[in-house]
């Protein structure tokens, strides 16, 4: 049934949280702004990065808001040392996937975000397509994936998107594609269910099973 995969990248393929949700805490403290608690910094991973800090602060102005994401993107990219790593299994999944589908990342990631992740991690070979939310309208709307399905050639009604939140199942939604959850990232099973996901998987090494059973 499918012919192209597309991935989230943060919770998804990357145990990534940790730095992000530091970074987030550490632009608002910068600004002397109350950091967000690890909680709720967490809800808004997956979002574009302006997205994420207007719902985390949404009484500010929004000339603030672009102080904070700048704030960000300094830590993130210069700041903070620490490594985003790829979850154990993504490597060994993803080598055999990638002879029999097309596969892609649509992210709420910084195009220089994801480069610098591509870079570390040696992943970048694998993917045919990517796009990130400084290039096109955040998640949940349906361009990222829109333009991906135009790049790749391949029909929404045969793509499948994994992800761990609601913005991912939701963007599948909008333009027509499937979508499968995963449970060990920000949004839990029931939530990704409620909006849409097929179904959800515990561990990433379960994906090859389910596509070949399912898709």
């Amino acid at each position: 049934m499918y012919q192209l995969l597309v991935f989230d990248w943060d919770g998804t393929l990357m145990d990534s949280e940790a730095k992000i949700v530091a970074c987030l805490q550490a632009a608002a403290s910068d600004l002397e702004l109350q950091e967000p608690p690890e909680e709720r910094a967490r809800q808004v991973i997956g979002l574009g990065l302006l997205e994420a800090v207007t719902r985390l602060f949404p009484d500010l102005p929004d000339s603030q808001h672009r102080s904070l994401a700048d704030r960000y993107r300094e830590h993130f990219l210069v700041l903070n040392k620490a490594r985003s790593r790829p979850l154990p299994e993504v490597r060994a999944v993803h080598e055999p996937l990638s002879a029999d589908y097309l596969l892609a990342v649509a992210t709420g990631k910084s195009r220089r975000g994801l480069e610098k992740e591509h870079d570390e991690t040696g992943l970048k070979p694998l993917f045919h397509s990517s796009r990130c939310a400084d290039e096109t309208f955040s998640k949940p709307h349906p361009q990222m994936l829109q333009e991906i399905l135009h790049e790749t050639g391949v029909n929404a009604a045969r793509s499948l998107v994994i992800g761990d939140t609601e913005f991912d199942m939701l963007m599948a939604a909008n333009a027509g594609a499937a979508a499968l959850g995963v449970s060990y990232g920000v949004h839990d099973s029931e939530r990704l269910l409620r909006h849409g996901a097929l179904h959800c998987l515990d561990a990433f090494d379960e994906l090859p099973g389910w596509v070949s059973n399912y898709g």
